[in-house]
């Protein structure tokens, strides 16, 4: 299902240290739009310690929330850096969970497009980052991303290279995908 916002999202998506957060500011500058940051990234930084399973439910209602805040100040387009299928994946990656709630809602807010951002950007530590930033680790999870995206209908398009290259990939992309 579809989310019922007038305005179309884009969501920006992706495993860790994959340029996620910089491509959507600057996709939200170009475009004049408001967007969204995620929502673990803000909740690590607040509480100052790595993540437990307990912390996936509070992640994924502030995400909503971002998400929200977002869409009201939209009037066409809004961008958000992950949504709540990126909470999902890594819900059940790191914690074997996959609650049910976030699930449903997940169903019920499939964007518009996603812009799935390739693992071929150097991993960089950042913070109390999950990832350790192994080759392994890095491949699995952008292909939990690549399964779940390509199992949920939704348009998608893989981002790849870096710097300006990649906001001009990401560019022509939301072009062919024009609002509604």
């Amino acid at each position: 299902m579809k989310h019922t916002s007038p305005s179309r999202r884009v969501v920006v998506t992706g495993s860790e240290s994959t340029g996620k957060t910089t491509l959507t500011k600057a996709l939200a500058e170009h475009f004049d739009c408001p967007y969204s940051l995620e929502a673990a990234r803000g909740y690590v930084e607040e509480r100052g310690r790595a993540l437990t399973g307990d912390d996936i439910s509070p992640i994924a209602t502030r995400q909503i929330e971002l998400e929200e805040t977002a869409i009201r100040q939209a009037s066409g387009l809004v961008i958000h850096d992950t949504d709540l299928l990126s909470t999902l994946i890594y819900a059940q990656h790191y914690y074997g969970v996959s609650p049910e709630w976030i699930r449903k809602i997940a169903a019920e807010r499939v964007a518009d497009l996603y812009l799935l951002c390739d693992i071929d950007l150097p991993w960089m530590p950042d913070g109390l980052q999950r990832d350790s930033g192994s080759t392994e680790q890095r491949l699995d999870i952008h292909h939990q991303f690549i399964d779940l995206l390509e199992n949920s209908g939704q348009p998608w398009s893989l981002i790849r290279k870096s710097g300006q290259a990649r906001f001009e990939q990401a560019l022509r992309v939301i072009d062919k995908y024009p609002i509604n």
